[in-house]
């Protein structure tokens, strides 16, 4: 298990959590909601130039470099992606929504794991 996806998991927990806190009390998207998944996209861009500095460093990934890649583009824009929806459909359900980006970003991080190392974690 790298640091990165320990971070990662943790801010994907709080941003889910905080997410499902703000569905029941709140009935528009909530700003901790957005703060939230704006802050996975940081730890995005953070694991992308992670992931960037150690293939340059040779590094190299055990399964398909043209998934990983795929994995960091669609992780990037994910959250980007519902960002731009909360702001167009302010219901209650927006929370919700923005819960998912948690969910499925650990769940593509982990998958980035087992792709750059080769193995489960």
């Amino acid at each position: 298990m790298t640091i990165m996806f320990l971070i990662g998991t943790a801010v994907c927990a709080l941003s889910t959590l905080t997410c499902w806190v703000m569905t029941a009390v709140r009935n528009h998207p909530a700003d901790s909601s957005i703060i939230s998944i704006a802050a996975i996209e940081l730890y995005l861009i953070a694991y992308g130039i992670y992931a960037v500095i150690r293939q340059a460093m040779g590094a190299s990934i055990t399964g398909e470099a043209w998934e990983f890649w795929g994995y960091v583009l669609t992780a990037l824009l994910l959250p980007v992606g519902v960002f731009i929806w909360a702001m167009v459909d302010k219901t209650r359900w927006t929370n919700l929504v923005m819960s998912f980006v948690g969910l499925v970003v650990f769940v593509m991080v982990y998958r980035l794991e087992e792709i750059w190392w080769g193995s489960a974690l």
